[in-house]
Order: C-alpha cells, then sequence, then structure tokens
C-alpha cells in the first residue's frame, strides 16, 4: 500500500490545521507532464471556439462554490472578508470577458493574399502560483494558458493549497481529463516540474525562485513569463495634492497587509511639505485595524507566516538600529500581526529602503531636490511598478522612474498589461499582447 504524503494547510492565526491535500512528489511529476501532454493533444484539436464554450462553462461551475472559496482564502492566508470576496468575484465573473479576450488575440491574422500569421498552441504549460492573491494570480497565469490550447500543470503555493484545490476540481467538473492538473508540494515539486519536459514556466513569485527558474529553464529553452515582485518608490512632489498622496500612501502600504507586489515600499517627500505629510500620514494610519478576518471593521490581516512575520520585523529593528524615528507603531510585534506602522528618515542603507518588506508598513523618506528623489527610486534591482504625485512637472518625472508601470496621481495596472522592468520579471501578462505569450507565433507563407 503506497504511503499517500500529505501537505497539511494552517491557519495563519493560531497555526492551526485547516486540512490536507495529497502531495505530488518530485518523482510523480514526469507522469504528471505525460498525461499532460496526451491531453494537449486532443485539446489542441479543437477549436479556439470549442476550447472558449469549454472554458466559459466550466468557469460557470465556479458559482456554486463562491462561498466556500472567499472562506477558504480568508482562512488560508487571513484576508478579511471584503477582500476575499472581491477576489472571488472579480475571478468568476470576469472569466467569460477574458476568455473572449484571449480568443480574440489568438486569432489568425491576415498579411495580404500571400500569408496568415497564427498563434498556435506551445504545448505543457507549467503555473507556479503565490499565496497573496492564491484565486486571481493563478487564475491569471492558468486562463489564457487554457484558452491558447496548452495544457496546465498548476502548482500553487504550499500556504494556500486548499483554495487552488477547490478551484481546480471544479473547473474539472468540465475540462477534458488532463487538460488541467494540479501538483502540490514544496519548492522540491515545483523544482521537478520546472525540469520536467514542460514548455513553459508562468510563476508568479520572489526573485530568487525566479533566478533558478530561470536557470533550470534554459536547458530546454523553456519560454518564461514570470511576475517577480517589486519594491515600489512614491514619489510626493511639493505641488501635490497632499491629502490625495496621503491616502494612496496609506492604502497602498496596506493593502492586503502589505503583502502585495504592488505595494508602496518607499514614499520620498519633498521636504517642503514632509511635515503636514507625515502628520496626515499618521492620523489615517492609526485608524487601521489588525485583527482576524472575521472581526468587524478590522482591515490589516496576519501575516502569513511567522516566517514571513520575522522577516518583516527584521526590517523594522534594523531601521530602529540605524536611527530610524516611529511615528506609528514600533519595531517588535507577537506573531501573527504586525500593527500599522509609520517609519519615517528612512536611508539607502535600511533593509527598509533595499529589500520588499511585504508588511503594513509606511516607510517615509525626505529629498531636498527632485533629481534625488529619482535617483533614489531607481537604485533597486527591482522595477515593477512606481507612483508619483504632483502637478506640473509631474509627467516628467514618471518619464524618468525605471518600472514597468508607472502611476501619476494614481496607483498602477488595470489599464494595460501587467509588466515588470528589470529583475522584477520576465515577459508579461494580460491584455492582447500578454495572451499572445501563451503562443506559439507561426508564419504561413502561400
Amino acid at each position: 500500500n503506497h504511503f499517500m504524503p500529505t501537505l497539511t494547510s494552517y491557519d495563519p492565526i493560531n497555526r492551526k490545521p485547516l486540512g490536507d491535500v495529497a502531495i505530488t512528489e518530485p518523482a510523480d511529476i514526469p507522469a504528471t507532464v505525460q498525461r499532460a501532454k496526451q491531453a494537449q493533444k486532443t485539446w489542441a484539436a479543437l477549436s479556439l471556439v470549442e476550447r472558449q464554450q469549454n472554458v466559459v462553462r466550466a468557469y460557470e461551475c465556479l458559482s456554486a462554490v463562491e462561498d466556500e472559496l472567499t472562506l477558504l482564502i480568508s482562512k488560508e492566508m487571513g484576508k478579511d472578508h471584503r477582500r476575499a470576496t472581491y477576489e472571488v468575484a472579480g475571478t468568476v465573473q470576469n472569466a467569460s470577458y477574458f476568455t473572449q479576450e484571449i480568443g480574440q488575440a489568438l486569432q489568425n491574422e491576415s498579411m495580404g493574399r500571400n500569408g496568415e500569421l497564427q498563434y498556435r498552441p506551445l504545448g505543457v504549460v507549467a503555473v507556479l502560483s503565490p499565496w497573496n492573491y492564491p484565486l486571481a494570480m493563478a487564475n491569471n497565469l492558468l486562463l489564457p494558458a487554457l484558452v491558447a490550447g496548452n495544457s496546465v500543470v498548476l502548482k500553487p503555493s504550499e500556504e494556500t493549497p486548499l483554495v487552488a484545490e477547490l478551484f481546480v476540481k471544479t473547473l474539472n467538473q468540465v475540462l477534458p481529463e488532463g487538460v488541467l492538473q494540479i501538483a502540490h508540494g514544496d519548492a522540491e515539486t515545483g523544482k521537478a516540474l520546472v525540469n520536467a519536459e514542460i514548455n513553459m514556466v508562468a510563476f508568479t513569485g520572489s526573485l530568487a525562485a525566479g533566478k533558478h527558474i530561470m536557470a533550470s529553464a534554459a536547458s530546454g529553452l523553456k519560454r518564461l513569463v514570470m511576475d517577480l515582485g517589486g519594491n515600489d518608490p512614491l514619489i510626493v512632489m511639493a505641488s501635490a495634492d497632499i491629502d490625495e498622496a496621503v491616502q494612496f500612501a496609506v492604502a497602498s502600504s496596506f493593502e492586503n497587509t502589505g503583502q502585495m507586489c504592488t505595494s508602496t515600499e518607499r514614499i520620498y517627500v519633498d521636504e517642503r511639505i514632509a511635515d503636514e505629510f507625515e502628520q496626515k500620514v499618521v492620523a489615517l494610519a492609526s485608524r487601521y485595524q489588525a485583527g482576524a478576518w472575521d472581526q468587524n471593521n478590522v482591515n490589516i490581516g496576519p501575516i502569513v507566516n511567522p516566517k514571513q512575520h520575522a522577516n518583516v520585523l527584521s526590517q523594522l529593528e534594523d531601521a530602529q538600529s540605524k536611527g530610524a524615528t516611529f511615528l506609528l507603531g514600533k519595531h517588535q510585534y507577537e506573531l501573527p500581526y504586525i500593527q500599522p506602522t509609520v517609519v519615517t528618515g528612512i536611508t539607502p542603507n535600511m533593509l527598509l529602503e533595499r529589500d520588499e518588506t511585504f508588511g503594513p508598513v509606511v516607510a517615509i523618506s525626505r529629498f531636498n531636490h527632485l533629481p534625488e528623489a529619482v535617483e533614489r527610486a531607481n537604485a533597486s534591482p527591482y522595477g515593477l511598478g512606481a507612483v508619483v504625485f504632483g502637478g506640473a512637472g509631474a509627467n516628467d518625472v514618471a518619464k524618468q522612474i525605471e518600472a514597468g508601470m508607472v502611476g501619476i496621481n494614481q496607483g498602477v495596472g488595470g489599464l494595460g498589461p501587467w509588466v515588470s522592468a528589470k529583475q522584477s520579471g520576465f515577459g508579461f501578462h494580460g491584455t492582447a499582447a500578454g495572451h499572445r505569450q501563451f503562443a506559439q507565433l507561426r508564419v504561413i507563407s502561400k
């Protein structure tokens, strides 16, 4: 009798077990990929329209488990009920629209009388998804891969396996067998999947893991779309609407308990308005409350696990030891929460400035001259998002920022593809150009 190893999911609030899933061991991955290859042939033989119809029907099944998915997101990662509801509803309600958008992006294009551009399936796509948006992030990568005619093996984060399990099980009520499979496990399972005979890796996660994946993918020249986190700067010019800048700074730093790759991580504010800006940030931040997802008025949940909690504390302790000033909160917190924290006097040698924090911290620094703010904003290996608040001249500042997405007097994303620059990623997803990254371009001359 073969013993089935299991992966246990824990509640981040009290570390109590929530449930188990069967692990796909590294030795079992080649067989999983083989099934995906077989299923992909039949799936790719369907017309684009037939695949779209299959996918839309599969996603319609999710409406029956919306409440259950919402509850699992709250329980597994501590996200408050409102945000979890929003994540599930967005995934379920937008599926048919996205399926249509992907289908349009993959239409054959005529090149005059003698030729055609075609978007063909790549084969087997490995999707490795994170815990911070356990449904939405998996969906953003898995949906275009499926519609393009690929089969998918999803390796979800080991922090949120139950969400992924229910998601895949529900879609598989409709999808042909083997087209979408799930492989649970830790980094070893992920490595085995990347090393297997797949054709593409679509990954959202850490920079360090992304570098390993890129190195492993090299031997088979596997296609890559990778979203690798950020250290997003916010520049607040003297001409900014201070109240709007404050509102954005706090909301963006605290959104999803700061556990978001486009969280505002470091703020550079013109010293002429810095006193007022800081006072207003503290007033607003102190209205936020950390606590369990099922409590009223809670908008900051637990940090996902003790390791991540310790990481945030190490950055706060480092800032404290190097002379930063805590305007709200402190550098020490008990598990599993980190209360809303506002720190000023951040300097380039502090971990808070250099590294991604992934916690509810507003980190502020003052500048005298704009070029100095731009230089510090760009002095990072990351280049995901950046935001500039200001009046005239904000456009000029935005042009100088090295990031894939720049917001002027607003947050990033939502309009175009999800794009990163520098070491924040490789390839991109979303909108027609992003959807086509999940297909092989073929030129037919006739």
